[in-house]
């Protein structure tokens, strides 16, 4: 029933912070962020749950968050620079990359911060602040890499209930009583050494607020994903696994 209604671990999840243990990065430590468009996927959710993209939304989600990011970059507390434009072989590399930062964050949160799915080492890791992911080595051929330090990844995806789905959602409460979730608002924000890939911070929250299709609602949105971003002038930095 509940692989029906199309619940699952990720919608139960919530807003997680996580640092590599023993990193630190100071405001105004001269270290250079270089900063990725963020991978936006916008659409509806079907009644049985499914992902139905909507390119308009997507185009103007896209848009605004770009707007927002730019707009927040000020206060991040180091020098950030834009990725360069990239072209042919080089694009489809930064697109293999958000994908990976996706799936890899999508994988922090089921298997170390998410209690009932996490993997026995996850686990140990937690019990020790242990936080040891990586996007590989590969990073050092993103386009920009050479001239930063770090890279700052961000995906964002939006599924906004059908009317199907809002019913189904009525009667599942009025009848077995089954809680189920109109819509899918997730995110994830990371950043990432590009010596060795290692992946040094992650913010993902599965329940985000703001609309994105929506320029206050990007900003929102925005603001959720890079909070507690290490040296940071908005916010300090979280302790260095902050799981439950």
């Amino acid at each position: 029933m509940l692989l029906a209604l199309g619940l699952s671990t990720e919608a139960l999840a919530q807003e997680r912070t996580a640092v590599r243990q023993g990193f630190e990065l100071k405001s105004g430590s001269g270290r250079r962020v270089i900063v990725f468009r963020p991978k936006v996927s916008v659409g509806a959710q079907s009644t049985g749950g499914l992902f139905e993209p909507n390119a308009e939304w997507t185009e103007l989600a896209r848009r605004n968050m770009n707007a927002a990011l730019a707009k927040q970059q000020a206060s991040l507390g180091n020098t950030i620079v834009e990725a360069p434009d990239a072209s042919g072989d080089q694009a489809l590399l930064v697109e293999e990359y958000l994908n990976l930062f996706d799936a890899v964050s999508q994988a922090v949160v089921n298997y170390q911060f998410f209690v009932g799915n996490r993997l026995p080492t996850k686990k140990r890791d937690n019990k020790a602040g242990v936080f040891d992911w990586s996007l590989g080595e590969g990073v050092r051929d993103l386009p920009g890499a050479r001239d930063a330090d770090y890279a700052l990844f961000i995906f964002n995806k939006d599924a906004y209930g059908s009317t199907g789905r809002k019913l189904l959602q009525i009667v599942a409460m009025l009848g077995p009583r089954i809680a189920v979730k109109a819509g899918e608002h997730k995110g994830g924000a990371g950043l990432v050494d590009l010596r060795t890939g290692d992946l040094l911070w992650l913010n993902a929250d599965f329940a985000m607020g703001g609309d994105v299709r929506e320029v206050d609602g990007a900003e929102k949105r925005v603001k959720q994903l890079l909070e507690g971003f290490p040296g940071s002038e908005a916010t300090s930095a979280p302790a260095a696994v902050a799981a439950r």
